[in-house]
């Protein structure tokens, strides 16, 4: 289920608002935090670079402020004039007095050839080598060499001549460089220092820093080359300048406080979380707000669609005056609601009104009858149905079409409307040419009584169109409570009598418990045929063809029995009819062709091959899928051809749809099917029309054989009718032979084939066999063959 599905529309609107902002202001904030990031990055590398140049420039600075300070002791009298006289405790006390004025540590007079002849330190031995190393470059003016370590810590020297007034020698004062330059070159520049001395291979050691912290030592270190360190849990970069001393190595770490630049940048990022923070929620309340009076109209139309579906189609729709979307939407809503208040009235007029007649249908008559037998219990007045079925209604719509038809309904229904009167309670069309009429205060007797006259009334020849139309209904009347205490019960028992009216021709009938009877042993016989189909009740007979000239066996006819497990051997009569007329007969006739079918392959398997023959209903005459199942069916059994097969018809089935029976027949013998008309004589056909027809040959019924012999109408009927076959080049098979003198009298006629109980009665397939093995060997000596 979908998260949003309990939510609102307002906050789902209001969400995705929300979520956009804080998207917006998300890519803002970080972008801005990126671009602060690299800024600050930028600066603290400028600032490193600036230091580093400042401290260059401070080394510079310092190297000509103590140049001068020695410049003013290389001129002074007193100093010269003991460097003249070779005083050495004067020349080594002033100096003393020099370097503590300017806060030298090392101060020393070299001579001409810069050797040392006077110091301040008392170890002068150490420091001879250095200071006469030194002193060379810095004569030349080398300030890159000023810088030495002396006993592991870093020194500035500087030098000046002494002249009295020629060069006489050279003094030559040294600063030291540790903490004290750190701090001022902090001051300067912002940025932290660290110095770091080592001789030779000795570790480098700390000599001087500004950092306050102790633990910078163990952070901060020329061999780790670290950029980035944490002290005492800031942050800080750092930068390595290496510096060429005499006597070791000399580096200085310049430190920049990565915090104390981010200050800044983070709190602008606080003050841009801040605004965003306000921001969101303003925008959240403004957004609420304005989803509240976007969505107020929708919750409005919402509780009106509510309304809508319970059924209330008067409710008021509100912002139809708006010219906006939700104004649309509105007016579309209103739209809305008139269609479906107009469907809704089409539908209950479709429901309970039939639109052809304009009459009330079934389920109104259904209703109001159930209604007036409610009202009328108290009173236990009596109410009676009368239903009615036009006749040969059927015979209109096929001669004059479906919309003469339609008009003749009409025309009855305001007829119905006419001749009822007062005395209806309602008039009403229940489907196709039905309808139905309740009489209240009417017994049977007297519903009847005016069943009669309105059947009198209809009997009146009705004209449209220039066509008059000679009308006939049949009536079947059923009254409560005499009949039954259920409304749709009764109209179920007026149309039991309705249709006993018609099948006795009688023109109207009050119901009578008798009547069901018939209806349910008719229901009953359904039931009982579909179970003899399913658990094998059904048989097949053969009833065999024979030459009429020799008695040679040339075909048989395939016959149904129902032998029922209680009522015994139901004749083909009994069931056939009832199975055409329910529409039974498709399958009766499939397990038919199936049974044939099975018959034939055990014909084969005797050495006998036959053509078997099967009749075709109406049903099946007319039902163009026939061909096709016939095939499919025939496929189970691959060595049959439809030539093994002969499908029998009737005249009167052919004259149902001579169109469409036509087709059928056609498309049958395309596939090789014989075809064979049945009972030929009894029906309306001529052989000029089955000229037209696809058939191979007649059966003469046996009605024309009765009484043949000493009959001369009938002799030269079957006469005229093998003679015409013949002409038309089609076979004709005699049934109904019951003696020798007919079939003697058919084979003088060159009547080609016969069958009937003379030769033998049908017989089950087995039976049949054993007696085709006698026959075969007696033919035409039914003495012998039965």
């Amino acid at each position: 289920m979908s998260v949003t599905a309990g939510v609102s529309l307002a906050s789902r609107l209001v969400l995705v608002m929300v979520l956009l902002l804080l998207l917006i202001q998300a890519a803002v904030f970080f972008s801005t935090r990126e671009a602060m990031q690299r800024q600050a990055a930028t600066e603290i590398e400028t600032s490193l670079e600036v230091g580093e140049r400042i401290l260059q420039r401070l080394l510079v600075q310092d190297a000509e402020r103590l140049g001068d300070a020695a410049s003013v002791l290389a001129s002074d009298f007193g100093f010269r004039s003991a460097i003249g006289t070779g005083d050495t405790d004067t020349i080594e006390s002033a100096l003393e007095n020099s370097a503590a004025r300017i806060g030298a540590s090392v101060a020393s007079f070299l001579d001409l050839r810069f050797q040392l002849l006077a110091a301040t330190r008392e170890s002068s031995a150490t420091l001879r080598g250095t200071l006469e190393t030194l002193g060379p470059a810095l004569a030349e003016g080398r300030h890159d060499d000023d810088l030495a370590i002396l006993q592991g810590v870093p020194y500035q020297f500087v030098l000046a001549p002494v002249r009295s007034p020629l060069l006489v020698g050279w003094v030559m004062m040294g600063f030291p460089v540790d903490a004290t330059l750190a701090r001022d070159f902090e001051r300067l520049s912002g940025t932290s220092a660290a110095f770091f001395a080592r001789m030779g291979d000795e570790p480098w050691q700390s000599v001087g820093a500004s950092l306050e912290s102790d633990n910078w030592r163990y952070t901060i270190h020329p061999e780790r080359g670290t950029s980035k360190a944490t002290i005492d849990g800031a942050s800080f970069a750092s930068r390595i300048l290496y510096l060429p001393a005499a006597g070791g190595e000399l580096a200085v770490v310049l430190v920049r406080s990565i915090d104390e630049l981010m200050a800044p940048f983070t709190r602008l990022q606080q003050v841009l979380a801040v605004l965003t923070l306000v921001g969101i929620v303003c925008f959240t309340l403004i957004s609420l707000l304005a989803a509240a009076r976007v969505t107020r109209p929708l919750a409005q139309l919402t509780r009106a669609t509510s309304r809508l579906e319970q059924g209330d189609f008067d409710v008021r729709i509100e912002g139809t005056d708006r010219g906006d979307e939700v104004g649309r939407l509105a007016r579309g809503f209103q739209n809305m609601q008139t269609g479906l208040a107009n469907q809704r009235e089409e539908i209950m007029r479709l429901a309970y009104w039939d639109t052809l007649t304009g009459l009330p249908n079934r389920e109104q008559f259904r209703r109001c009858l159930g209604e007036v037998i409610d009202a009328a219990r108290s009173s236990s007045k009596p109410v009676t149905v009368v239903l009615l079925d036009l006749d040969r209604f059927k015979p209109v719509n096929d001669v004059l079409g479906y919309a003469f038809g339609d008009r003749l309904l009409q025309a009855v229904a305001e007829r119905l409307r006419e001749q009822t009167g007062a005395s209806a309670r309602m008039v009403a069309r229940l489907d196709d040419d039905h309808f139905a009429i309740i009489l209240l205060n009417t017994d049977a007797r007297q519903g009847d009584a005016l069943a009669a006259q309105w059947q009198q009334q209809l009997l009146l020849p009705l004209t449209l169109d220039g066509h008059t139309i000679d009308l006939s209904a049949s009536f079947g009347v059923a009254s409560w409570p005499e009949s039954t205490d259920h409304p749709a019960t009764l109209i179920n028992r007026a149309e039991i009598a309705m249709d006993a009216a018609k099948a006795r021709g009688v023109g109207h009938l009050v119901y009578e418990p008798s009547m069901d009877s018939a209806s349910l042993q008719s229901l009953s016989l359904l039931t009982d045929l579909r179970t003899a189909l399913d658990t094998g009740q059904l048989q097949l007979y053969l009833q065999p063809k024979v030459a009429a000239q020799s008695g040679k066996l040339v075909g048989a006819e395939a016959l149904i029995r129902w032998i029922h497990p209680v009522r015994g051997m139901i004749p083909p009569m009994a069931f056939i009819p009832f199975a055409e007329q329910t529409g039974f007969i498709r399958q009766l006739t499939q397990w038919v062709f199936d049974a044939v079918a099975d018959a034939a392959m055990a014909l084969r398997a005797h050495g006998l091959s036959i053509p078997l023959s099967l009749n075709l209903s109406t049903r099946d005459l007319l039902d163009v899928q026939l061909p096709a199942r016939l095939l499919d069916r025939l496929a189970q059994h691959p060595v049959l051809r439809p030539s093994d097969f002969c499908l029998e018809i009737t005249e009167s089935a052919i004259m149902e749809d001579p169109k469409r029976a036509r087709h059928t027949l056609i498309e049958l013998a395309e596939h090789g099917f014989r075809l064979s008309i049945d009972d030929f004589g009894t029906g309306h056909s001529s052989l000029a029309y089955l000229q037209a027809l696809p058939v191979h040959e007649l059966k003469i019924d046996r009605s024309f054989l009765r009484d043949f012999v000493t009959t001369d109408r009938n002799r030269l009927i079957v006469k005229s009718t093998v003679e015409l076959a013949h002409a038309l080049n089609l076979s004709v098979v005699a049934e109904g032979v019951e003696d020798e003198t007919t079939m003697q009298a058919l084979a003088g006629l060159h009547c080609d084939d016969v069958q009937g109980y003379w030769i033998t009665r049908p017989l089950p397939v087995g039976a049949f066999l054993s007696w085709h093995d006698q026959w075969r060997r007696h033919p035409l000596n039914p003495a012998h063959a039965r």
